[in-house]
């Protein structure tokens, strides 16, 4: 069972998730998670990624929308942050991370991986 689909697990929950993994992956690059989180987190990243490239301000805000504050930046210092990455892949068309498999987690078997910008 996916982490998506998981019983008991509310809507905002989900999402309050992903936002904070978005956050993590451009604060610090990559992020350690579990297989299925990082492939739905995948998605929401090269989706930011592409509004920052375009840096109209209806994209900083839809930006703004998407992440969180982290323990190195807030909000307004992510989002430059952000913009400085979507320079930096001016010229490529997509795929801007990856997903590496690590193996089981040693406590619950769970698959894990390593979500990185490219």
């Amino acid at each position: 069972m996916s982490f998506v689909n998981k019983k008991g697990k509310t809507t905002s929950t989900r999402l309050m998730t992903i936002r904070q993994q978005v956050s993590d992956v451009f604060c610090y690059g990559r992020i350690v998670t579990t297989v299925t989180k990082a492939k739905e987190t995948q998605r929401h990243v090269d989706r930011v990624i592409t509004l920052a490239k375009k840096g109209t301000l209806d994209a900083i805000r839809r930006i703004n929308a998407k992440i969180l504050p982290t323990k190195n930046f807030d909000t307004q210092a992510l989002t430059k942050k952000i913009l400085e990455i979507g320079k930096q892949y001016e010229k490529r068309n997509g795929g801007y991370t990856r997903v590496l498999k690590l193996g089981t987690r040693r406590g619950d078997r769970t698959e894990e991986a390593i979500l990185e910008l490219v």
